[in-house]
């Protein structure tokens, strides 16, 4: 004998899986990805020299100049590390110096990137600070731009029409 269906089925138990909307296409995305990827390598990098040069600076008493004149036997310095304190290098490039200006403008766009990023993804506030303390943090940049690149790679293959806005 064949038993009868109901005519409604019943809905199946369990959550619902969470619609997911992005704030951009894939394209855009994809290119804040691409953006923020370069911004945490440069900054990654620099900041590693920031480290170097702040160990010859506090930990040895050495900056590094390129030309100048040797304050102590007036001979042309050419490149290379001199005191700090006293000047060992009078009229050179302060080389050091220059890495902590460029790694602290190399900060603020390796921030903008994370708020292009962010803000596209729709991501909570805490995996914006967690974005921006990859530029303070040494070797942090590497492993959270590893992280976070293979996350949104993932949601992009897992929501494919959450991108479609246009």
């Amino acid at each position: 004998m064949i038993e009868p269906k109901p005519a409604i089925q019943p809905e199946q138990s369990g959550p619902k899986p969470k619609k997911r909307r992005f704030g951009g296409t894939e394209a855009q995305i994809r290119s804040a990805l691409k953006f923020y990827k370069i911004m945490a390598y440069l900054t990654g990098a620099m900041l590693l020299l920031l480290c170097a040069e702040l160990i010859a600076r506090y930990g040895f008493g050495v900056s590094l100049f390129a030309g100048g004149t040797n304050a102590v036997t007036g001979q042309p310095f050419v490149f290379g590390f001199a005191s700090s304190e006293p000047k060992g290098v009078i009229g050179g490039f302060n080389i050091s110096t220059t890495v902590l200006i460029v790694h602290g403008w190399m900060y603020v766009v390796y921030l903008i990137s994370n708020f292009r990023l962010w803000s596209l993804l729709r991501w909570p506030f805490s995996k914006l600070v967690l974005l921006a303390l990859g530029g303070v943090v040494p070797l942090m940049s590497f492993i959270v731009e590893k992280k976070f690149h293979a996350q949104v790679e993932a949601e992009l293959a897992a929501h494919p029409q959450a991108s479609k806005r246009y």
